[in-house]
């Protein structure tokens, strides 16, 4: 696979990265885990090229990174581990509770790191990021502890997500920006206004999740019905049934695309993201071995100008995000 840098100043990664969450967490939570592919999926990816491999406390909760570290030990040396924290988890049940809020105070940053590393069964996460800003903390509180576990040595790098500008430069000027994630699509493309910019013009990188809009521009879905019982995209506005179906508009555009080009939709979908900067490094998440490939192969694929001019035009996405 062909690579890029984590940001200006960072190291060397695949230009497709793995987002792990669905394999412990929010899609079709009324199937058992299968541990044993969920592994296998990892580590395929890294034979693949794919050396960013992203997670987060919340993402089960806690089963995830230990997944994730297990799945990572033989490979250490070869993969940037990248997790998130910043949620209130229940430590008991190791549930998020109703009405989940975000936890952004020193003394859950400084436990955070060491719970993660614990789990993941390592010294130093590589990418440390906080999953979401508490906004009864102010960010520099949350980055300057943040930056005390680089110091020590725990973290090497730290990021943001779902963060605007301002956030950023606030962060930064306490500590280094490595990367920001948020969620960019054809479906999805709020960070194109300013966010991703900024992030070009300051060497930070940029980590797309969802890039294939949960699936949707992949083809998978083509009606509400199809979707899994224990899903939460069934709580998604945009899989509604009634925006669903206007948002086939979009699914319809990229396969003309695909036609044409003679890939996969959802290589088609992840080569446009690609197209938008040399930092930006999507993290499609998935647990089945054929679509690990098939994602891995959008690192090859190369889109016309034309192309990208008929991408670029698709309609907006029908309903919200969240």
């Amino acid at each position: 696979m062909r690579t890029t840098t984590l940001g200006s100043a960072g190291p060397e990664v695949g230009v497709i990265g793995l987002g792990c969450m669905g394999m412990t967490y929010a899609y079709d939570m009324g199937s058992p885990r299968d541990e044993v592919t969920s592994i296998a999926v990892i580590r395929r990816a890294v034979d693949l090229g794919v050396t960013l491999v992203d997670t987060a406390d919340v993402y089960g909760p806690f089963t995830n990174e230990e997944l994730v570290g297990e799945a990572l030990a033989p490979f250490r040396g070869q993969v940037i581990i990248a997790t998130k924290f910043g949620w209130k988890i229940d430590p008991d049940s190791g549930t998020t509770p109703p009405g989940t809020t975000k936890n952004g105070r020193p003394e859950h940053v400084r436990a955070a790191i060491d719970a993660s590393l614990r789990r993941l069964g390592t010294d130093h996460v590589d990418l440390w990021q906080l999953h979401r800003v508490d906004p009864e903390v102010p960010i520099e509180e949350t980055w300057g502890a943040m930056a005390e576990a680089v110091a020590a040595g725990k973290a090497l790098r730290l990021g943001l997500s779902e963060v605007t500008v301002d956030e950023i430069t606030r962060a930064a000027a306490v500590h280094p920006v490595t990367s920001v994630q948020s969620e960019l699509s054809l479906w999805t493309r709020d960070p194109l206004a300013e966010v991703l910019p900024h992030c070009e013009a300051h060497g930070i990188a940029f980590l797309p999740f969802s890039p294939l809009g949960r699936g949707f521009l992949a083809g998978r879905f083509s009606s509400f019905d199809e979707l899994p019982q224990d899903d939460f995209r069934r709580r998604l506005p945009r899989f509604q049934q009634e925006a669903l179906r206007a948002n086939l508009a979009i699914v319809d555009r990229v396969q003309q695309v695909v036609d044409r080009v003679g890939v996969s939709p959802a290589q088609v979908a992840l080569a446009w993201v690609l197209a938008r900067g040399r930092s930006v490094v999507p993290i499609p998440g998935t647990k089945t071995p054929r679509y690990l490939t098939d994602n891995a192969g959008a690192a090859d694929v190369q889109l016309g100008d034309d192309d990208l001019a008929e991408l670029d035009a698709v309609p907006a996405a029908s309903g919200g995000r969240y």
